[in-house]
């Protein structure tokens, strides 16, 4: 599954185009909200969790500035808040889906 068109509308939602037809709606709310990096999920190691500490809501938290193409593999996104250590791999933006047909699939 490898997206094949990604574009911004409205300022509020990324639609992405997935090579087997799929289109993905994905409100940047929800983008940024479950942002995979680890200070934003925290991270294991060496068998050991580490949980994020909470951090304010600064101005442009749900901008989204640009998205890059990672490899073959992912979409990074840069936030109006400089936030751009998040790597959305295209299974994640996929699950993330809240089209009509995938909503109804959850």
């Amino acid at each position: 599954m490898i997206a094949t068109q990604i574009k911004l509308e409205a300022d509020e939602v990324l639609a992405i185009r997935w090579d087997d037809g799929h289109q993905s709606v994905v409100p940047l709310h929800t983008l940024r909200d479950q942002c995979p990096c680890a200070g934003c999920q925290g991270e294991t190691v060496l068998l050991r969790s580490y949980q994020p500490l909470p951090q304010p809501a600064l101005p442009g938290k749900y901008t989204l500035k640009s998205a890059q193409p990672i490899g073959h593999y992912a979409l990074q996104l840069a936030w109006g808040d400089g936030h751009t250590t998040g790597i959305y791999t295209w299974e994640t933006l996929r699950n993330l889906c809240q089209c009509e047909q995938c909503s109804n699939g959850k």
